[in-house]
């Protein structure tokens, strides 16, 4: 570690902590570390550690970690908090939330929210039929709630039927009005009573991506006109008292507390006039939107929040008590749907550097020669021109490029004297951009220059697979080297992906106090691995990724703390990600006749005698062997 760089640099600039959440942080070895479990705060597990279990166990690059505890602290860390603060509030209601299972739809995610929540009665939510199909299966507690949003078909309804057949508090959330005709003619039919809840389309409007949830155009929900149509249909059918919730739901993600203020009294108004009306509520489901501090800035951006969850619980029971003190209707069951924040820690996605695109890393030999032209000539007396300001000796770079790419064009220049115009282009810029003092560094085009020279480090992944949010929304994800943080970082960068594809890159990152458009990053030493981590992934990024370019699902590797392992932690379960041949039989391919037909191709070669038939067998072989494996690149640096 040198004088100019130390572990609180690194922190300075990678924010870990901030954005960490008190699970991840920057060991005294320069390594990330973890404390997984929040009841152990002084328990830390090293990645470096991690990462030297994985490689022993055969287990290569890209792959999705999983810290299961960091689950079951998320769990109990809401359940915990919504009990403390009804209690120390009076409240004469009790907290029975669910998870969401769309935000990660994977069985161990869901197994191990399940049983983190027993002890809570903590539920699940279901959007569509197969996760009901799925909650029906596995939230077996009678005690617990399951929550069904969602456009529905009969198929959906009577499923939920059968789920109070078997003895579920399963509770159908109308999202449009002729559901509800539906699931009373079902009812009928199969002589069940159903819970029903009530979708109300707030007037509340969130901030961020997702403030479309609510108003007037929102995609769900019933007006407060079709809430009282809907009480006095259930009336007029002898049903009124099956209508047992009230739900509503602003948007995900919500990154200012004002708003859950607000949305929080219009809920509870809007349950305290109906209770008063003689509809027998129970449960007021204030939805999902509780946020993740993404970038580590505590404000009102789109990637972040302006609140603790403590404060988040705080201003729902005391808002929904105040409501119901003042219109003096009893205190509704709490229900909410926090799906992000139980899942986003819990895993990161590893990688490694397989390569460096650097425009003016390139080496051409550009000495003089006779009869060269004169753009080249005077494109190479820039490289010395320390002399010349850095503005004009900049624009003096850019215009001799233009006017060379023009010459080249026409004919004029060779393909020698351009390569070595673009070649001293790049030197110059360097060179410029070193030689930056504070006053030139504030001239716009000079600033610029630390993005334009920036490399781009080529990740072993998929950025549609893995991170298809920061594509598709541009939704910011910590991104940090998993070692060496201890060394001051050299480069700025930014990272592509190996798809084929312009898309398939990270635009933004989290630097210092700010977002930038590179991050800086360490040299990358030759023959050694560079791994770096994708952060927050856990909600939806491990469920929404594509097959683009066939790249299919990572390698997973579920981890748990224990202190008496060395490190402690141990590897519970490896998951093997998709094999080329899973991938390409998803696409309708069938690899045993391609394999087939490659042999049959080689076979061909051998008759003609331009191959060996041992050197035809072990050609066939490989390919054989490449169906099997990895969708990704093997790590060459390692």
């Amino acid at each position: 570690m040198t004088q100019q760089w130390n572990i609180e640099d690194a922190e300075a600039l990678y924010g870990v902590k901030r954005w960490g959440a008190g699970y991840f942080s920057i060991g005294e070895h320069g390594n990330i570390q973890i404390s997984p479990n929040h009841r152990k705060p002084d328990v830390y597990i090293d990645m470096n550690e991690v990462l030297a279990e994985m490689k022993a166990e055969g287990i290569e690059f890209p792959a999705v970690i999983r810290f299961h505890d960091i689950l079951r602290s998320q769990v109990e860390i809401i359940n915990e908090t919504f009990r403390d603060t009804i209690e120390t509030a009076n409240y004469s209601g009790k907290y029975v939330g669910v998870y969401p299972i769309k935000v990660n739809q994977m069985r161990e995610v869901v197994e191990e929210i399940l049983d983190a929540g027993e002890a809570y009665n903590y539920g699940l939510e279901a959007g569509s039929k197969p996760e009901l199909m799925a909650v029906l299966a596995y939230n077996e507690n009678p005690e617990a709630l399951t929550i069904l949003n969602g456009y529905k078909d009969e198929d959906y309804l009577t499923l939920a039927l059968l789920g109070r057949h078997i003895g579920r508090n399963m509770i159908v959330v109308v999202e449009k009005f002729s559901e509800l005709e539906m699931l009373v003619r079902l009812s009928k039919k199969y002589k069940i009573d159903p819970m029903i809840g009530l979708r109300s389309k707030m007037m509340v409007r969130s901030t961020g991506k997702w403030s479309s949830s609510s108003g007037d155009r929102a995609k769900f929900g019933l007006s407060i006109a079709e809430i009282v149509n809907a009480m006095e249909y259930l009336k007029s059918h002898d049903m009124l008292h099956c209508a047992k919730l009230l739900h509503f739901h602003i948007g995900s993600q919500i990154s200012d507390i004002r708003k859950v203020k607000e949305a929080v009294t219009e809920g509870a108004r809007l349950y305290a006039k109906l209770v008063q009306m003689g509809v027998p509520l129970e449960y007021l489901d204030i939805g999902g939107g509780l946020g993740i501090d993404y970038d580590g800035s505590s404000t009102t951006t789109d990637s972040s929040r302006n609140y603790s969850t403590e404060e988040y619980v705080a201003d729902i029971v005391y808002g929904v008590k105040q409501i119901c003190d003042l219109e003096e209707v009893k205190h509704p069951n709490i229900v909410s749907e926090s799906g992000r924040a139980i899942t986003a820690h819990h895993s990161l996605v590893v990688t490694n550097v397989v390569g460096e695109v650097n425009p003016g890393a390139t080496e051409f030999d550009f000495s003089a020669e006779e009869g060269e032209h004169v753009l080249v000539s005077n494109m190479r007396e820039l490289v010395n021109g320390h002399d010349i300001h850095p503005q004009e000796r900049y624009n003096d770079a850019a215009a001799y490029k233009q006017s060379a790419y023009e010459a080249f064009k026409l004919g004029i220049l060779s393909i020698r004297e351009m390569a070595k115009i673009d070649t001293i282009y790049w030197r110059v810029l360097t060179d410029i951009h070193h030689g930056l003092d504070s006053e030139t560094r504030q001239i716009q085009e000079l600033e610029e220059l630390e993005d334009t020279l920036a490399s781009q480090y080529l990740a072993n992944m998929s950025i549609f697979q893995s991170a298809a949010d920061t594509w598709a929304i541009g939704q910011l994800l910590p991104i940090v080297p998993l070692t060496r943080l201890h060394e001051k970082p050299e480069v700025r960068i930014s990272i592509a992906d190996i798809t084929c594809d312009s898309d398939g890159k990270i635009g933004k990152y989290i630097e210092g106090n700010s977002i930038s458009d590179n991050i800086p990053m360490h040299r990358l030493r030759k023959g050694e691995s560079y791994p770096i981590g994708m952060f927050l992934t856990g909600a939806y990024q491990d469920v929404m990724g594509d097959m683009h370019n066939l790249f299919g699902r990572l390698t997973e590797v579920h981890i748990f703390s224990h202190d008496d392992e060395p490190g402690a932690f141990y590897i519970e379960e490896i998951v093997p990600g998709h094999s080329a041949e899973k991938v390409l039989e998803t696409m309708q391919y069938n690899t045993d006749y391609m394999a087939k037909m490659v042999k049959k191709s080689i076979d061909k070669q051998i008759r003609k005698g331009a191959l060996a038939p041992r050197e035809g067998v072990r050609w066939s072989d490989f390919y054989e062997s490449c169906l099997a494996g990895t969708t990704y690149l093997r790590d060459e640096r390692k």
